[in-house]
């Protein structure tokens, strides 16, 4: 298993609210119904624990089972499409490939 963090700010002019709108009619149901994927799940940053802002609006966790296949699952044309329209949102998100510590 293979964790994907992705850490991003809304592009100026872009409202939480459509960015959410769109997250949840589309993003969260597409990409989790990808068969490369075991699990995605989109937070909303509330700060940081001790006080003050945090440095992104936004964090995706996506627990990817197989990274061949997510490959695969990323050049469809829906995930392009996806891709697509994400980035209307998303203002140069960080896409951090993570290994779980045992």
């Amino acid at each position: 298993m293979t964790p994907i963090i992705v850490l991003f700010n809304l592009k100026q002019g872009v409202s939480p609210e459509a960015y959410e709108a769109w997250a949840r009619s589309t993003d969260l149901p597409i990409v989790r119904g990808l068969k490369s994927i075991a699990g995605f799940d989109v937070y909303k940053s509330k700060g940081l624990l001790r006080g003050g802002a945090a440095p992104y609006q936004y964090v995706e966790m996506i627990m990817v089972q197989d990274m061949d296949a997510f490959g695969a699952d990323v050049a469809s044309p829906t995930m392009q499409r996806v891709s697509g329209e994400f980035r209307t949102y998303a203002d140069d998100p960080t896409f951090v490939l993570c290994e779980r510590l045992t």
